[in-house]
């Protein structure tokens, strides 16, 4: 499966590991040579030694912040890092509303990021729209994932359009 995955991807392969043992889950991953592979703070007991592990696959090493979390609580991290995503709903499924206090989140990290880790990017996973997507780039936000907005759109390429600013 994973031999098929890989050569069929033909864009940059980010996957967000939302798991318990996710030294075991970056291995099974490493080998579809994804961009990024990021993970949940809160499950990791040493999360420095699973961004090096993660680096040492030539893999950009990426922490996924869920919207009770604090971007402080990854400062001392934030060098090592190549991305920090930013959940603005709640993990579990698709299709629930932008958690409005991610925007005050995203101006702390990006401040936070100029001074320590300028190269990082911030991702934002949940609830995007046009409605958000202005606030969110004045946010600092580089990157974001806008899967239930785009798929239940009348018309895909519109939405995607939107997005751009």
């Amino acid at each position: 499966v994973v031999s098929a995955v890989a050569k069929a991807a033909t864009k940059p392969l980010d996957n967000q590991l939302m798991v318990e043992n996710n030294t075991f889950f970056v291995d099974l991953f490493a080998p579809l040579k994804p961009e990024y592979i990021s993970f949940h703070i809160e499950e990791e007991k040493h999360p420095h030694r699973l961004i090096q592990k993660i680096r040492s696959y030539g893999i950009k090493p990426a922490i996924v912040l869920n919207p009770n979390s604090r971007p402080q609580e990854l400062e001392y991290l934030l060098e090592y890092l190549d991305m920090v995503l930013l959940m603005s709903v709640n993990p579990g499924f698709g299709g629930q509303s932008f958690i409005d206090s991610v925007i005050p989140k995203a101006k702390k990290l990006d401040a936070m990021r100029k001074k320590i880790n300028p190269n990082c990017l911030i991702e934002v996973d949940g609830g995007v729209s046009d409605s958000n997507i202005q606030a969110l780039k004045d946010a600092g936000v580089d990157v974001v994932v806008a899967g239930s907005y785009v798929f239940k759109h009348q018309n895909r390429a519109q939405a995607i359009k939107s997005l751009e600013i």
